[in-house]
């Protein structure tokens, strides 16, 4: 008799074990959201997702969503990008951004202070010391290097350089000129050698510099453009308002946030700042000087 129980009671437990792991548990986690957010290519892409992997971790706790970065190769596909990848945001650069919200109606939230207490950039024109150009006359039948045509930095200064000094058409102008596709590219290229004039961003200029003084010793800048806003995160125009809240909130504050701080710090910044499509009026002023429409603008790099 004993046994019979016993070999009941093992039969009861199989049999309500089994319906237990059946039942559908009573509190799942619905499942988590995700958004993509794209990255302007001014760095190699090792640098530039050590660079926001970290962010990317912090802003997916701080505002229940799964954040993926995607790398984009190269500035002036980034609209094409952005629809075709299904991206969510980005952090655009002046012109990009300029770019996105013109065409996607893209708005931006808030910009990074660097650890010099400027949210701006400006743009480059640099040669190597020893090149013996100074000048636009020196510069005729030489080598150009741009970075994109959907950059402020890398190529809407040159244009307004060129249109500032009575250079009408670049491309007879110069022996040869071409796109390295990265800010950082322009500077090593021109401080290798491979071409004699470049143009690119100062915040990566100085970057650099920081690890090899070889780039402020051995180059000389010759122009420099007006100040624009840093690399900001804008989102697409149906994002909910809810979600944008909370990455406005998340990022005005994390440098009140002993975490966030930590983050900030890896980052190269002191804090992030309330940005608005206001901020991008010298990029919109720049384009009218130089004529261009940014609505019917063709950034396709030939």
């Amino acid at each position: 008799m004993a046994g019979r129980l016993l070999a009941l009671s093992l039969c009861l437990a199989f049999f309500i074990g089994c319906s237990k792991a059946k039942s559908p548990p009573q509190n799942a986690t619905p499942p988590e959201k995700t958004i993509l957010i794209g990255l302007i290519p001014e760095q190699n892409i090792f640098k530039q997702i050590e660079r926001y992997e970290p962010l990317a971790d912090y802003l997916s706790g701080k505002t229940g969503v799964r954040i993926n970065l995607k790398i984009l190769p190269r500035y002036g596909n980034i609209i094409n990008n952005f629809r075709s990848m299904g991206l969510d945001g980005a952090f655009f650069g002046s012109f990009t951004y300029a770019l996105a919200h013109e065409t996607l109606g893209v708005s931006v939230i808030a910009r990074p202070v660097a650890t010099d207490n400027t949210s701006t950039y400006y743009g480059l024109i640099f040669v190597r010391k020893d090149s013996g150009i100074r000048t636009i006359a020196d510069m005729k039948g030489k080598r150009f290097a741009f970075v994109d045509k959907a950059t402020t930095a890398g190529y809407l200064l040159p244009l307004e350089y060129f249109h500032k000094h009575g250079v009408k058409n670049f491309r007879k102008y110069f022996r040869e000129t071409y796109f390295t596709g990265t800010h950082e590219d322009a500077i090593l290229d021109v401080f290798n050698g491979k071409t004699d004039v470049g143009a690119a961003k100062n915040t990566v200029f100085q970057r650099m510099s920081e690890k090899d003084h070889r780039i402020t010793r051995e180059l000389v800048v010759l122009e420099r453009s007006p100040d624009v806003p840093e690399n900001g995160l804008a989102l697409k125009k149906d994002i909910e308002e809810t979600l944008r809240e909370r990455f406005r909130a998340a990022l005005l504050t994390m440098h009140d946030d002993p975490e966030g701080k930590i983050i900030l710090e890896r980052f190269g910044a002191i804090k992030f700042i309330p940005t608005t499509d206001r901020d991008y009026d010298p990029v919109y002023r720049y384009a009218r000087e130089i004529h261009l429409d940014l609505s019917q603008y063709d950034y396709v790099n030939q």
